[in-house]
């Protein structure tokens, strides 16, 4: 993996124990996407913690509308992941990018127009199809500044920042949820939109990456047919049916933790931040050896055996004193996110090398696709199986994920067989320092 040169400040031993303290890179092309990404997600936690108390109690939705209204306009906004991510390979991913955040902005600033029901779901739709389009777009602009090499690497790197970003807007929010005014209300929402601003402003430092720089495959088209190619959404739908952990984290564990574990709501935060430290320190250190698919899918396998090990920790705190649960929460998480950062590693390292190197955009837009539908459907069936089924819809749930874990090496080893012997290109290299 290439990385970047720059000596440190103040020596080579100051700059490792810097690196280990804080997710930002050196100086270089992944910084500046970094701080691209810790502003763009300050802005998401922003609208994370507060978004919902904003359109419920400001303006006057009711939950069940904003519920019905988000899940509508998730569903849509899948429809722009594949063919903004294929435009990605035709055209500067970079410049995309920044487009995609400015048309961000002014959808997120849109939200103070919002009034009823239907300019609510107008202005989601639009949000989510900007979001939808955006990841894959992310993607294929990590892959071309990162280089075959480097891109998993920087994935993890940007995961870590974003975790870091996310949790620093929450906390910004909660000023605005303390004051609890219309005029609060309307900064958070503000807020939000500037952060895309800077970050589109941050993403035109990073040099151009136009397609005649990135040659294509000799003998392959341009545009592949990402959903057409059943081997890699086999290996897709497998991350994907693994990214469940995400919803199980955010949605099932803290109403597990209050209804069956029988402790107090801040025990919710405590599990939340649990995650979200281990991720700032871990995600760069958890990716390696994921570059190629081989590797990669081993390491998907592990994942999924990891996530699976945690499920009757989770159901063990049913029926156990308070601090003996809170105790065993902790643990469950700090195992879960293990096997989630195995997973996003892994998941990635896939979904690049399986891809065609003249179609990565395309091919990780399907990839999103196949995870949005995922935590599109999430939610319902978690709470029906976890919530309702009690510790056996734990353990089912783990022998789901061990299952899959275990298929994954077959299939990508299936996937593998039918791709071409891969042929030098141009980005066989970082095109920029990483």
């Amino acid at each position: 993996m290439t990385v970047d040169r720059a000596p440190a400040p103040r020596g080579r031993v100051g700059g490792r124990l810097m690196g280990r303290v804080s997710p930002i890179p050196p100086p270089g092309a992944l910084r500046t996407l970094s701080l691209a990404t810790l502003a763009n997600t300050v802005g998401s936690g922003l609208w994370l913690a507060g978004g919902a108390l904003y359109l419920t109690r400001d303006v006057g939705l009711s939950p069940g509308a904003v519920g019905a209204g988000l899940t509508v306009a998730w569903l849509v906004g899948l429809t722009a992941s594949v063919p903004l991510g294929a435009l990605a390979d035709r055209r500067d991913p970079r410049t995309l990018r920044a487009a995609i955040q400015l048309g961000q902005a002014v959808a997120a600033a849109a939200y103070l127009l919002v009034g009823s029901v239907p300019v609510f779901l107008a202005v989601a739709v639009l949000e989510t199809l900007l979001a939808s389009g955006n990841l894959a777009v992310r993607a294929a602009l990590v892959a071309a500044v990162a280089g075959p090499r480097g891109r998993v690497h920087a994935f993890a790197t940007l995961r870590a920042v974003a975790n870091l970003g996310i949790a620093v807007g929450a906390a910004l929010a909660g000023f605005a949820l303390a004051v609890d005014t219309h005029a609060a209300y309307q900064v958070l929402v503000v807020g939000n939109a500037a952060t895309y601003l800077l970050s589109a402003a941050l993403l035109m430092r990073l040099p151009a990456h136009p397609p005649a720089a990135r040659a294509p495959v000799a003998g392959r088209p341009r545009r592949a047919r990402a959903l057409r190619d059943g081997r890699f959404l086999a290996v897709s739908g497998a991350s994907a049916v693994l990214a469940l952990h995400l919803t199980v984290l955010t949605l099932i564990v803290p109403l597990w933790t209050v209804t069956r574990a029988g402790a107090s709501p801040p025990v919710v935060s405590a599990v939340l931040l649990t995650n979200t430290v281990l991720t700032v320190l871990l995600a760069v250190r958890l990716s390696r050896g994921a570059d190629t698919a081989a590797p990669a899918a081993r390491k998907l396998r592990r994942a999924g055996l990891v996530l699976a090990a945690a499920t009757p920790l989770y159901a063990a705190t049913a029926g156990l004193p308070t601090v003996a649960a809170v105790v065993l929460l902790l643990v469950a998480t700090a195992v879960w996110t293990f096997g989630d950062l195995w997973h996003g590693a892994a998941g990635a390292g896939l979904a690049y090398d399986l891809a065609p190197p003249d179609a990565i955009g395309a091919y990780q837009g399907a990839d999103g696709l196949l995870a949005g539908l995922a935590r599109a459907v999430g939610p319902a069936l978690l709470t029906l199986l976890v919530l309702d089924g009690g510790v056996p819809g734990w353990l089912a749930l783990g022998a789901l994920f061990a299952g899959v874990g275990l298929a994954a090496p077959a299939l990508t080893r299936w996937a593998l067989a039918n791709r071409e012997p891969a042929r030098p290109v141009a980005g066989d290299r970082p095109a920029a320092p990483v």
